[in-house]
């Protein structure tokens, strides 16, 4: 490439991001493509690392983990991609080798399990460097644009993960704490394992009328208004949800998907915590209580984009907000504060 600088958004300390020039990315390992990213987003992560929430990302990374993008140069050891090609891909990347990549816990891969955006430069800018591309990077169908699949690199998988972990079945009820990106994504794939009431819980009206609109949700329930605990009750036989999904990560929202949970059901986390939480397995263990959490799993982002494609899954309803790079501070403001009812900012 001839270009030499670019834009990108760079964080330099708790609440200090900018939109600066920086280097183009460079091909480090054989294994590695650049991509010039077409249609990237603003995600909760992003403002978590924006307050300072996340002290491993250190000052001068550049942000953002969720893109699609064109391949515009490749290592020599590529072979799943060639220059060209138009790609969703993966937030974490993977080599595919390790012990554990070889047993599909590719979050955990020994080489640094490099989540774009945390612990390696991100998609917030005019191109970003993949490791191992080999892993993690899909050509996207040619009946198929980037607004289609741009969610599966990270939220519409997390929300998948934490369906999957919630071990839904059909008949089930299952309780949603967190009408955000992640939790409506959790919504509308836990329809795929046909459960029978999916409960939308937050703080947030307008969010809750979009999940029952767009029809991710049976029930909303607003604990600034209601005993969600109580009304999860009500509909349950008093037994409470069977499987719930904390998809906020705060205490409040931490607390009610324990609390609202049956008897021998499961509590599936996967909110991003800034701080600790209290676990009373006194109170638990003899409940027979089960918690699942942890970091996304991206391997079924094939499947979710088959899903896309056959028409079984749309998230383009996320899609509220969409500007330029240039203006991708004003979507900071927007997105982190929940202004304008914006659900996700896509930056193009």
């Amino acid at each position: 490439m001839d270009q030499t600088t670019m834009k990108a958004v760079v964080y330099h300390g708790p609440g200090d991001i900018s939109l600066d020039d920086v280097p183009v990315p460079q091909i480090i390992e054989p294994d590695d493509i650049i991509v010039r990213v077409t249609t990237s987003t603003i995600c909760g992560t992003d403002i978590h690392i924006q307050h300072g929430g996340l002290p491993a990302v250190q000052p001068g990374t550049i942000i953002g983990h969720e893109f699609c993008g064109e391949v515009v140069e490749i290592g020599p050891a590529v072979t799943n991609v060639k220059v060209g090609d138009q790609c969703a891909i993966s937030c974490v990347t993977s080599c595919g080798q390790c012990f554990y990549c070889r047993r599909g816990e590719y979050s955990q891969c020994e080489t640094g399990s490099w989540i774009f955006g945390y612990l390696i430069d991100g998609c917030q800018a005019e191109f970003v460097r993949v490791p191992h591309a080999n892993m993690g990077v899909y050509v996207i169908p040619e009946d198929l644009e980037d607004e289609d699949v741009l969610f599966v690199g990270d939220i519409l998988s997390t929300g998948f993960y934490g369906a999957q972990n919630a071990e839904i079945k059909p008949g089930d009820t299952v309780a949603v704490f967190g009408a955000g990106p992640v939790g409506m994504c959790a919504m509308a794939t836990a329809k795929l394992w046909g459960p029978a009431c999916i409960i939308a819980v937050d703080t947030n009206q307008d969010r809750l009328d979009v999940c029952l609109r767009e029809g991710i949700a049976d029930v909303a329930f607003n604990p600034a208004t209601q005993n969600v605990v109580e009304e999860i009750k009500k509909i349950t036989d008093a037994r409470g949800a069977d499987c719930t999904i904390e998809a906020v990560g705060v205490t409040p929202t931490y607390e009610m998907a324990i609390n609202s949970v049956r008897n021998a059901g499961t509590v599936s986390i996967i909110g991003v915590f800034e701080k600790p939480q209290e676990l009373k397995m006194d109170e638990l263990w003899i409940r027979n209580i089960k918690i699942h959490m942890g970091l996304v799993k991206t391997d079924q982002i094939p499947a979710l984009i088959k899903l896309i494609q056959t028409g079984k899954l749309n998230m383009r309803f996320l899609q509220t907000h969409s500007a330029p790079l240039a203006d991708i501070l004003e979507g900071y403001d927007v997105f982190g504060n929940k202004k304008d009812n914006c659900l996700k900012w896509i930056v193009k």
